[in-house]
């Protein structure tokens, strides 16, 4: 399900690579871990949850060696895993809660939801005969019984407005994909639009179809968003990386202790090899989405611009352990093609590590590219026009553009984040889905035509206020318009999909403003490049 939340503070992504066993050490330190651990189960004062125990032994030790080496327990490793792998087994809706019942957004164009005749605007009332509707069920809860192994049935009881009588359904489960492009669209005649929030085994063939949807041959500008993107396979970024350069090009090389270097290269006659690019990147842009910008800024192939993006530069490699729980054990550091290693220093602890981090929050790295500092010794240069570029702490953007704190208000933050916009949309289209949707039978339709009226900005109002969110017109003047374009963008989604959610805000959004006009002045977009 498409969430409708401010971007997340942090997101740490991590490469997965082909599972394989790891050798068996028996050395006197294991041997005297696993003498601790009988000598507690068989004599400590207290019953002690010895497998509890031992997961927490096993977390810290890994903590102890870099901020990226994980335990995930079993429980978590399929659900981790799903959004990488680009599919799950369920019924194919999109939902949502909606005073504690659960009203269908969408059905999956082509799944098994909408192949038995689910509609927008369904509320689910029950679950294989399980009541879900005034009990406060989560959105996990939801998730849980409605997802399954592909082929199982699952029934679902719906009321509909209009009818009578609860409707009931039989649902195949099938296979349910989870895009990572989740926008893609044209900024102008010219120039492509396309959004990834993660890169999956899907990545690479979402990406060709939306390039192919926006006409490949016309297309002599792209503007690929990777901000708060936390990574996924690295695979997928070097497929798209390479799409980018006519000619064979190190995309990215890896080497470690017990890892030979492995280099990544381009094969040659990437079909966008003569489209100009820009990559938009931010503090939450990681690991993959680093591998792909530092490949195009270190060839001089196109522009990053936004703020620095996160810093993750290590390879983890992932290993079962008996009882189906994984550990993501860093094997290699990743290099950009210019050799540079872009990883955050962690040699003073994890704690230490999150809160340098954390800092670029409250040491003014938002809003100027002033307050970063790189040492002489992390600098690099590009590989054709011999740009400065810097290691040690991330990609730094070749155009830094500060965080837009023109619209921000304390108003506006309560109604975010305490889901008063997205609920008020919610129950907003539910109320008027048959006028909205006779109206407005194409997205430029919408777009155009479609403005909230002053009873609809009361209604909000009063909603705010209902939910403790004090009115205060300063405020809410200062962020009107902003307010306004999220909650259009929030129906657009509610009637089409998650682009013309981004198609609706992006409209005040000065990164790809700032995108657009560089790629209108070729003199100084290759000016920054350093081409002649």
């Amino acid at each position: 399900m498409f969430k409708y939340t401010l971007r997340r503070v942090l997101v740490l992504a991590i490469f997965l690579y082909p599972l394989t066993t790891g050798a068996q050490i028996f050395t006197e330190g294991a041997f005297k871990f696993n003498k601790t651990l009988g000598l507690i189960d068989s004599y400590y004062v207290d019953t002690v949850n010895i497998d509890r125990l031992t997961e927490k032994a096993i977390i810290e030790t890994l903590r102890m060696l870099d901020p990226h080496s994980t335990y995930i327990s079993a429980k978590d490793v399929k659900e981790m895993n799903e959004p990488l792998a680009g599919n799950f087994d369920g019924i194919g809706v999109q939902f949502n809660l909606l005073r504690d019942s659960v009203i269908i957004i969408e059905p999956i164009g082509g799944g098994p939801s909408e192949k038995v005749g689910i509609r927008a605007g369904d509320r689910i009332t029950a679950i294989n005969g399980e009541k879900v509707t005034g009990i406060g069920i989560s959105t996990s809860g939801v998730r849980s019984r409605l997802m399954g192994p592909k082929g199982t049935k699952v029934n679902v009881t719906i009321f509909r407005k209009g009818v009578r009588d609860l409707l009931e359904f039989v649902i195949i489960r099938d296979k349910i994909p989870i895009n990572s492009v989740i926008a893609a669209y044209m900024l102008n005649k010219e120039t492509g639009y396309i959004k990834l929030d993660k890169f999956s085994a899907t990545t690479e063939k979402e990406f060709s179809d939306a390039v192919m949807k926006m006409g490949n041959s016309a297309l002599k500008n792209i503007v690929i968003d990777l901000r708060g993107n936390g990574g996924g396979y690295m695979m997928a970024a070097t497929a798209l990386a390479e799409k980018f350069f006519p000619d064979q090009k190190l995309i990215v090389y890896l080497k470690g202790r017990r890892t030979a270097r492995q280099d990544f290269k381009s094969t040659g006659g990437g079909n966008l090899s003569q489209t100009r690019v820009v990559i938009l990147t931010d503090e939450q842009s990681a690991s993959a989405s680093e591998i792909l910008a530092g490949a195009i800024q270190d060839w001089d192939r196109g522009l990053v611009l936004g703020r620095r993006s996160f810093g993750k530069g290590l390879v983890q490699n992932g290993f079962y352990l008996p009882d189906g729980a994984m550990i993501r054990l860093t094997v290699a550091r990743y290099y950009t093609p210019s050799g540079r290693s872009i990883q955050s220093s962690y040699s003073e602890g994890y704690e230490k590590y999150m809160e340098d981090f954390m800092k670029r929050y409250t040491g003014g790295e938002m809003m100027s590219a002033d307050s970063i500092d790189f040492p002489d010794s992390l600098k690099y240069n590009t590989l054709v026009n011999k740009r400065t570029v810097y290691g040690g702490g991330g990609i730094m953007p070749d155009v830094f553009i500060g965080i837009d704190t023109s619209y921000y208000s304390d108003y506006f933050r309560k109604l975010s984040s305490r889901n008063i916009l997205n609920t008020f949309i919610l129950e907003y289209y539910d109320r008027n889905r048959t006028a909205i949707n006779s109206s407005y039978k194409t997205f430029d339709q919408f777009r155009t035509g479609f403005a909230f009226s002053d009873a609809d900005i009361k209604g909000l109002i009063s909603k705010g206020e209902a939910d403790g969110v004090k009115f205060n017109e300063e405020q809410f003047r200062k962020s009107e318009k902003e307010i306004l374009l999220v909650l259009k963008g929030l129906l657009a989604t509610n009637i089409w999909q998650s682009s013309e959610y981004y198609q609706i805000v992006n409209e005040n959004d000065v990164v790809i403003a700032r995108a657009i006009e560089l790629l209108g002045d070729r003199k100084k977009y290759d000016q920054i490049l350093g081409n002649n």
